[in-house]
């Protein structure tokens, strides 16, 4: 099951809508075959894995990272496939809890006289789909806030120079997260300031960038930024006076500011499970004060800028006791700076 995770990993980023899934065949302890979500979502890991071991994958154990599909989508459901194999025993992570599946896979392979062992390293497996499951249990993707600081929490000194406080490594790092999120989303002012790319530019990997999502209140970015083709969201009188864009999406307003809620409400609509915050401080700070940050990868540089620098987060009005507090998951060191990666879990 390790193995299948590990494989399901290289699906994150390029396989949405649908969740990423591993899968292994194994036969008298011996991989028969292997497979994961291709990208765009289709074929299926079990589809993948099926195929390659043929006539192996009789009486054969198959270790998949979540529940089989049980229902006919674009691909016929992977519950057939896996029941013409004959396949003697799935060992799955955890259940798929989209309501077109919720335990009809593993009801219909018992039904057909094959054994089924469930909640085999689950938790490993939520957390690797934990945006498709927050899509589905909370119409929002998984949100993720990335932050490149001074050892002080700023993000540019005095004079506005930013370029570049964290080291290469850590660099580099953001561009892997990047891979691994289906899209990243910053605001209009740092379009306009930083004129960014927001892409993936590991060797290799240009073709993992992620989907770029910008929201501009007041269409003010140029038609020639960077960072196109990127999806905007506006604002609804922005919208009507607008024309030319075809990803633009109107946005109702909470007070003064486009809805985040909402935004992050559309973004699933549109299939993104998983995003990735690279924004200025006020829409980081936004986010954080609205309490729609699921995890935060902190990069520290070993230098401090002092209280004239601009700092990652704006100040607030609220009292401690309102504020969210996060768990501190893991510390890595890379290069010469420190990645902190903090986390929010929700019910």
């Amino acid at each position: 099951m390790l193995h299948a995770l590990r494989l399901a990993e290289r699906g994150l980023g390029n396989v949405y809508p649908n969740p990423a899934v591993g899968a292994v065949i194994v036969k008298d302890g011996v991989v028969a075959g292997r497979g994961w979500t291709a990208r765009g979502g289709r074929p299926h890991a079990e589809t993948v894995a099926l195929a390659q071991a043929g006539d192996s994958a009789k009486g054969a154990t198959l270790y998949v990272t979540l529940e089989p599909c049980a229902h006919l989508g674009k691909t016929p459901p992977c519950t057939e496939a896996i029941i013409k194999s004959g396949i003697k025993h799935v060992v799955a992570a955890c259940t798929d809890p989209n309501p077109l599946v919720a335990g009809k896979g593993f009801a219909q392979l018992r039904a057909s006289g094959i054994e089924v062992t469930e909640k085999v390293c689950e938790a490993a497996a939520l957390k690797l789909n934990e945006g498709f499951f927050s899509v589905i249990k909370r119409k929002r993707p998984f949100v993720a806030l990335k932050l490149a600081t001074s050892l002080d929490g700023k993000i540019a000194a005095a004079s506005g120079e930013s370029q570049w406080i964290t080291s290469h490594a850590s660099r580099s790092m953001g561009h892997h997260l990047r891979a691994q999120h289906d899209a990243i989303l910053t605001g209009s002012g740092t379009v306009l300031h930083d004129n960014p790319q927001l892409t993936c530019r590991l060797p290799g990997r240009e073709k993992d960038s992620p989907q770029r999502v910008v929201i501009d209140s007041h269409l003010k970015i140029p038609a020639d930024a960077r960072i196109f083709p990127a999806w905007l969201f506006t604002s609804e009188a922005a919208f009507k006076k607008y024309k030319g864009r075809e990803c633009v999406f109107a946005v109702e307003k909470e007070g003064s500011n486009l809805s985040l809620k909402k935004i992050l409400e559309k973004l699933a609509e549109e299939g993104i499970t998983r995003l990735l915050v690279e924004a200025g401080s006020g829409l980081s700070s936004a986010f954080i004060e609205q309490n729609l940050v699921n995890r935060i990868y902190w990069f520290r540089a070993p230098l401090v800028i002092g209280e004239k620098g601009m700092s990652a987060i704006k100040g607030n009005d609220l009292p401690l006791s309102a504020l969210q507090r996060y768990m501190l998951q893991e510390v890595q060191e890379i290069g010469e700076d420190i990645l902190e990666i903090y986390e929010f879990n929700r019910a």
